[in-house]
């Protein structure tokens, strides 16, 4: 891991002994906290755009601030005046844009149109690349396959980023959240497979791997095993697993990641360091913070009609379906919630967020301000938490 970035990340995980955070791009405010915050304790963090939130133009972009990915990097760097963020795409790969399960795009075609995807992600600065074949809607693919199409992307990324002169580090991972955790087996081969694969074709180790820890987020919080104190029926606890996981990727040289870690309780975060996980991902836990503050601004300033306008349109959009626990009896507010940031920047929201910003600026308040300050305290309890800052 002899690149620039490399070394910036390894340097901050021996100098504080911490947990790496990536936070997901869930609107412009989120974005912007994610600066100040990088930029005022001088620490990298990983904003992790999936392709649903960000994508290139041919997709139409994505549902986050109607930004294609170029719109996006030209706009994070040039705000990240020390250069803290590292931007990163998170799930890349085959089927994970909308555009491409709704014309049941096949393999081949699919593949191409991940290929297309990375393309303008390299040309954009992205500096780290998932590769994540996970889902295909045509089959279920055994590992093998799914190793094959990684092998594919990933030197397709590579050969592309050297071409242009850009360094990329690389995520492997071939999970889908599943609150469960993965097996020593399964681990230790794959990347003795990918490892394999990368000697061979003389490229670049990957720098990290997507182990499940046994998080998983559904609603408004982590139902997985890791923040269980009830040990789950066939799941080894994770404070027994993650070390073993741990040791496994130090053997390879690797960096373990975790994804889904929004909502653990302030003991469960204060853990990562501590059992060595070297980064983790939040990301819809920030998206709700967003919503309950701007439900909150708005009922406390009289503004009830507003707010149930924003929670009408939320609910409309059914994004809420897909976080539901099953047979849920959750409110149609939480349910308004749960998928607020995706209509953030419809025009119908846009709408309302305006007729709210007029008349609270009379009271002298900063919609986005208040707003970027209650994401950048939900982003604090993950530094704090994960030894990034004191």
């Amino acid at each position: 891991m002899g690149s620039m970035i490399g070394n910036q990340l390894k340097n901050t995980l021996n100098s504080k002994a911490c947990t790496l955070l990536g936070i997901g791009p869930m609107s412009l405010n989120c974005v912007d906290a994610s600066i100040d915050l990088a930029t005022k304790y001088d620490i990298p963090l990983i904003l992790i755009a999936s392709r649903r939130q960000i994508d290139s133009k041919e997709f139409g972009g994505g549902y986050v601030n109607n930004w294609t990915t170029s719109d996006y990097s030209n706009y994070v760097i040039n705000a990240d005046k020390k250069g803290k963020i590292i931007l990163a795409r998170d799930h890349g790969g085959p089927w994970q844009n909308e555009v491409e399960k709704e014309n049941s795009y096949s393999l081949r075609r699919a593949m191409e149109s991940a290929k297309a995807s990375y393309k303008e992600d390299i040309d954009s600065g992205f500096q780290i690349l998932h590769i994540d074949p996970s889902i295909d809607i045509h089959s279920n693919p055994k590992t093998s396959d799914v190793l094959e199409r990684i092998y594919e992307l990933y030197e397709f990324c590579y050969s592309y980023a050297k071409k242009i002169g850009r360094e990329v580090l690389f995520e492997i991972g071939t999970e889908e959240q599943s609150g469960s955790t993965n097996t020593q087996e399964e681990l230790n081969f794959t990347l003795e497979q990918i490892q394999r694969f990368c000697k061979s074709n003389k490229l670049p180790k990957p720098t990290f791997v997507v182990i499940q820890t046994g998080t998983r987020v559904l609603e408004m919080r982590n139902v997985g095993s890791f923040d269980n104190p009830l040990r789950v029926e066939n799941e080894i606890p994770a404070e027994i697993q993650v070390p073993k996981m741990v040791q496994i990727c130090k053997e390879h040289s690797i960096f373990m990641k975790e994804h889904n870690a929004d909502y653990l309780s302030d003991e469960a975060i204060q853990w990562h360091p501590r059992l060595g996980i070297h980064s983790a991902n939040v990301a819809p836990e920030f998206g709700v913070t967003e919503s309950k503050a701007f439900i909150k601004v708005l009922e406390d300033n009289n503004l009830p009609k507003l707010a149930d306008e924003f929670i009408k349109l939320s609910l409309e959009s059914k994004k809420w379906e897909k976080w539901l626990i099953p047979k849920s009896n959750i409110s149609e507010r939480d349910k308004a919630l749960l998928c607020g940031h995706y209509i953030f920047s419809k025009d119908e929201f846009i709408n309302i967020k305006n007729k709210a910003n007029s008349y609270l600026e009379k009271k002298g308040i900063s919609l986005d301000n208040y707003l970027k300050e209650s994401i950048q305290k939900s982003i604090l309890r993950y530094l704090k938490g994960f030894n990034l800052i004191k």
